[in-house]
């Protein structure tokens, strides 16, 4: 009876987390030298990592970095290149700089949530652009899902970015993968069920 029990909830909370996790879209990328344009011999690297949240109109900004040649002045995502994973665009998000963002150091890590309902969340010229929030966010979004967004910090050698990265969505499993978690649960329990008869 256990056994069931255990496999009635895992199956309810793989049910219900599913769409909740289904929601959210990740976005990664490799920041470097050679992810600049043009590109530059940076020793410099480092990772970002966007989620955006529709329904709660959220993007989390993850980023580490280090190796830099000289300490941070700005960091913040350009969107939208006319061509995906090439290019250049403008700031579209806070400017100068990503809100806390570490400033003046060559190496360190970075978490900040940001509210996308709000004008601050953005550079104007982005606002002004996309006609208004609202379309700010949409062209944000659709620009990290057409690869026409990239991730960038700026320091005082290379004033227009040190290194960067074109951000892509994060692989996610496949249903294929939860129908086989959930088979395997059937079969644990199934085989429980066997031993105490």
């Amino acid at each position: 009876m256990k056994f069931s029990t255990l496999f009635a909830g895992c199956l309810f909370v793989a049910v219900v987390a599913t769409p909740a996790a289904a929601q959210k879209s990740v976005y990664t990328a490799v920041l470097n030298g050679s992810g600049e344009a043009p590109a530059n011999a940076s020793p410099g690297v480092g990772s970002a990592t966007v989620t955006i949240d529709p329904s709660l109109h959220t993007m989390r900004v993850q980023e580490s970095f280090s190796g830099l040649l000289a300490g941070v002045t700005a960091a913040h995502i350009h969107c939208c290149t006319a061509v995906s994973d090439t290019g250049t665009a403008g700031v579209a998000t806070t400017t100068p700089t990503f809100t806390d963002f570490p400033s003046g150091v060559a190496a360190g890590t970075y978490d900040h949530t940001f509210d996308m309902t709000q004008a601050s969340s953005y550079n104007a010229a982005f606002i002004t652009a996309s006609g208004g929030v609202n379309g700010a966010f949409e062209a944000l979004v659709a620009g990290l899902n057409g690869g026409s967004a990239y991730a960038n910090i700026h320091t005082s050698v290379f004033p227009s970015g040190e290194i960067s990265g074109f951000l892509h969505a994060a692989p996610v499993p496949e249903p294929e993968t939860y129908a086989m978690l959930l088979a395997g649960l059937a079969f644990i329990s199934m085989a429980a069920r066997r031993r105490r008869i």
